[in-house]
């Protein structure tokens, strides 16, 4: 019995690696359904919930953006296959992202992906067959929850209004309109944290069996009875203790992973690529956009949910983060930073610069309510040489031209992210040089 339980153990933190996303992840979609998440209100499976706000302070979720209005839908395939109509949007971006319960990115409907006209597409759950719309492009579901993640393009306070008429036109319906969603397994409620934790894992992998790309790597997880019927026992303490160390890994991982550092900034242009199975419309289903090897691919997965979850594929927006300045110093509010631009990021679309607090990685409230920078922030000035240079400071810059282009941080350690919305080639290949960020 101790060589079994000492097998169980060893096995629990590649566990708790595995099956974090799903967990997490399943956790939101239920905050999403029962309570809302910041400006997005509580709304049922198959319908959408739309942000009517730039998100700020109040929208506790991890690493939120601050560029666009989010519309989210919660989708329980249960009902059998969902129709999705969209509007025309002009000039405006927009990205409509699928993503499965173990979130992995399947599709993708918008500006990119399929274009800024009207359109009809069709989300159909594993395993079915029948009739479907003939005007309908496919979203092949992996699992029977999905995501759908929008995000509208918005300039600012004064464009909200016109962002709000385009999300109404995001319409759901199922083909059977009498089926009722199965909804969710109800979450483990020991009270001990790491046995909770497996115990979800078991009823949810169950209920949400993973790619079959992946069945192969989570049959080694046999002996911690994830397959079984019967709840998760510890009786001596072990997964609890593994539950801990599993986490610890994946929090040093998020600031100590192998991402190519550009300038002091870490481009993960590969961070979401977990994903090799089941890579539907929109996506680009090739080696390059793939991680071969399951270990890393798994605890990739889990660092993307930690940092940035529902985070794009790099083909359709970059995140670079970075927790220190170009000489390697954590960025802190005491402290005064430039971001300089010679020449403005290569995007097919816009990008911007965001603050977040650490080790939440929330947006933190400041006195002029401006929680992210870029080439739609309204009041921000170029120099006479037409480059430009944000000022990242706890305290209001006195010069004009620093104050038009301020980013106000916290008095504590805090985060950066750069967005690239459909970026170019060069930052794609690597080649575009990131503008270093230097205390001055």
């Amino acid at each position: 019995m101790a060589t079994e339980l000492t097998d169980r153990a060893g096995l629990a933190k590649d566990a708790y690696v595995y099956g974090y996303p799903l967990v997490f992840n399943v956790d939101q979609v239920r905050r999403y359904v029962n309570e809302g998440v910041g400006a997005n209100p509580a709304a049922a499976f198959n319908t959408f919930s739309h942000a009517r706000h730039l998100a700020g302070p109040a929208d506790t979720f991890v690493t939120i953006n601050n560029d666009t209005l989010y519309s989210m839908a919660q989708l329980d395939l249960s009902v059998g296959p969902l129709v999705l109509d969209v509007p025309a949007t002009g000039e405006r971006y927009y990205v409509l992202q699928f993503v499965d319960a173990w979130t992995n990115n399947i599709a993708y409907v918008g500006t990119r992906a399929t274009g800024n006209e009207a359109g009809r597409f069709v989300v159909v759950p594993p395993g079915w067959s029948g009739d479907l719309p003939a005007d309908a492009l496919v979203v092949q579901a992996s699992t029977r929850i999905v995501s759908i993640v929008g995000r509208i393009a918005c300039a600012g306070p004064d464009d909200v209004g016109a962002a709000n008429s385009v999300q109404d036109q995001f319409l759901l319906r199922p083909l059977d309109l009498t089926a009722k969603p199965a909804g969710l397994p109800d979450r483990a409620a020991s009270g001990e944290e790491g046995l909770d934790f497996f115990e979800d894992l078991r009823r949810l992998s169950q209920e949400l069996p993973p790619s079959p790309a992946d069945v192969g790597y989570a049959t080694r997880f046999a002996p911690l009875g994830l397959a079984g019927t019967a709840a998760i026992q510890d009786p001596d303490g072990e997964l609890a203790e593994q539950y801990l160390a599993g986490r610890d890994l994946v929090e040093h991982a998020s600031h100590h992973g192998s991402a190519p550092v550009n300038n002091g900034w870490t481009v993960g242009l590969h961070m979401f690529d977990y994903n090799v199975a089941a890579l539907g419309l929109g996506t680009i289903d090739a080696p390059g956009w793939k991680i071969a090897d399951p270990a890393e691919r798994f605890l990739d997965r889990a660092v993307a949910a930690r940092l940035g979850l529902w985070g794009n594929h790099a083909y359709e927006a970059v995140y670079a983060q970075a927790f220190t300045d170009v000489d390697g110093a954590p960025l802190r509010g005491e402290s005064t930073y430039e971001v300089h631009f010679d020449t403005e990021p290569p995007v097919g679309a816009f990008w911007s610069i965001t603050l977040y607090d650490v080790p939440r990685y929330f947006l933190v409230d400041n006195p002029i309510d401006r929680y992210s920078i870029g080439d739609r922030t309204p009041g921000t000035r170029r120099a006479g040489d037409g480059t430009l240079t944000v000022t990242i400071s706890r305290a209001e810059p006195t010069d004009p031209l620093a104050r038009a282009n301020w980013l106000p941080a916290p008095d504590a350690a805090f985060r950066l992210v750069l967005r690239l919305y459909i970026p170019g080639q060069a930052v794609l290949d690597g080649t575009y040089g990131f503008p270093p960020i230097t205390q001055v």
